[in-house]
C-alpha cells in the first residue's frame, strides 16, 4: 500500500478537513544506465565540492540563491519554513470555477486526496458530493517540498482529485517562442466540409484503457531481440506531408475509408456512461442547468432530449 506524500487539511471558508495526498500516476518509461561505449563500466554522478574535489553528503547540501556579480545567499531548510509558517500544511482553497473554464495548457500533475481518518470522512464526502453537483473545481495553493503549487480541486469517481497547475508566468508566449505564428488560410467550403465529415466519422467515446504505450513496447522488444541476439527489423517511414493539390482527394478518401471500415456506432446505455459521460453528451444536445445537475438527474435530462431530437 502506497505513502501518503503529503498530510495537511483542506481549508474552504470555516471548514478544515484533514487529507492525505496520493500520487496518482507513475511513469512506465524503461529506465537505462549510463555506460562508456566498448566497455561495461558503469558512468555515475556524484555531488562534488568543486572547491575540494571532495563528495559531499546530501544533508549538508543548503540552497544558493545567484544575486549577481558571483555572489550567492545561502538559505537554510527551516528558513524557508519560517517564512510561511503553515503554509505547507494547508491547502487553500480561495474560490470556485466552473471546470471546463481552465485551459488544459495549465494542468500538470494528478493526485489524490483522501480523508486523513475515518472520522473525517462526512466532510470530506460532503465536499466531494457538493462538487460532484455543481462541476466546479476549487482553486487551491498550498506548499509540498519548499515549492507553492497552483492547484484545481475537483470531483473525481468517487474520491476527491487534486491537479497542480502551472502559473500564468510558467506559460510561454507562442509569439515569442516561434520564428513566426502560423497564418490562418482560407480554405475552401468544401475544403471545411470534408474535413468536418472526417473529423465526426473518426470521433468516439474516449475509451482511456484502449490506449497503451506502444513505444515502450518496441523498446522492450527490442532489448529482447538484441538479447537473444536477433536481427533488428526497423519500423516504416512516417508518411509524407500532404500537398496543397492533393489536400482535398486526401480528405476525400480518408473520409470513404472510415465509412467502409467502420459499422454505424450503437447509441450507448445511459446506464453505463460515468457522470463526466452524461455531463458531455448534455453539453452536445445543449442541456440548460446541466452543471448544477447530479449523475441521475443528468441520465434523465440527457434521455429527454434524445428522445425531443429524435422526434423531431
Amino acid at each position: 500500500m502506497a505513502r501518503p506524500i503529503w498530510s495537511g487539511a483542506i481549508n474552504f471558508g470555516l471548514v478544515t478537513i484533514p487529507v492525505e495526498l496520493y500520487s496518482a500516476t507513475e511513469d512506465h518509461t524503461i529506465s537505462f544506465r549510463q555506460f562508456e561505449r566498448g566497455t561495461s563500466d558503469r558512468i555515475r554522478y556524484k555531488r562534488i565540492n568543486e572547491r575540494t574535489g571532495k563528495e559531499v553528503a546530501f544533508s549538508d547540501i543548503v540552497k544558493g540563491a545567484d544575486v549577481g556579480g558571483g555572489e550567492y545567499v545561502i538559505i537554510e531548510p527551516e528558513e524557508l519554513d519560517q517564512i510561511a509558517p503553515g503554509r505547507s500544511r494547508t491547502i487553500d482553497i480561495n474560490s470556485f470555477v466552473d471546470l471546463e473554464d481552465i485551459d488544459p495548457i495549465h494542468f500538470q500533475k494528478t493526485y489524490w486526496l483522501a480523508p486523513a481518518k475515518e472520522e473525517y470522512s462526512k466532510s470530506y464526502s460532503l465536499l466531494l458530493q457538493a462538487m460532484e453537483k455543481t462541476n466546479r473545481a476549487g482553486v487551491a495553493s498550498f506548499v509540498m517540498r519548499g515549492k507553492e503549487y497552483l492547484t484545481a480541486v475537483r470531483a473525481g469517481d468517487g474520491l476527491l482529485v487534486l491537479n497542480t497547475l502551472l502559473f500564468p508566468e510558467d506559460i510561454r508566449d507562442p509569439a515569442k517562442e516561434l520564428k513566426s505564428l502560423p497564418e490562418v488560410a482560407s480554405a475552401r467550403g468544401k475544403e471545411i466540409d470534408m474535413a468536418v465529415n472526417l473529423i465526426e466519422s473518426m470521433s468516439d467515446e474516449w475509451r482511456p484503457d484502449e490506449y497503451h504505450d506502444t513505444y515502450t513496447e518496441q523498446v522492450e522488444k527490442l532489448i529482447e531481440s538484441k538479447r537473444e541476439g536477433k536481427e533488428i527489423v526497423a519500423e516504416a517511414e512516417p508518411s509524407e506531408p500532404t500537398k496543397v493539390v492533393d489536400l482535398f482527394e486526401a480528405l476525400s478518401r480518408s473520409v470513404e475509408g472510415r465509412k467502409k471500415g467502420r459499422a454505424a456506432p450503437k447509441s450507448p446505455n445511459l446506464d453505463d456512461l460515468s457522470k463526466a459521460d452524461l455531463d458531455k453528451l448534455a453539453k452536445e444536445l445543449d442541456v440548460k442547468g446541466r452543471s448544477k445537475m447530479n449523475r441521475d438527474e443528468l441520465a434523465k435530462a440527457v434521455a429527454d432530449a434524445q428522445s425531443t431530437a429524435a422526434a423531431s
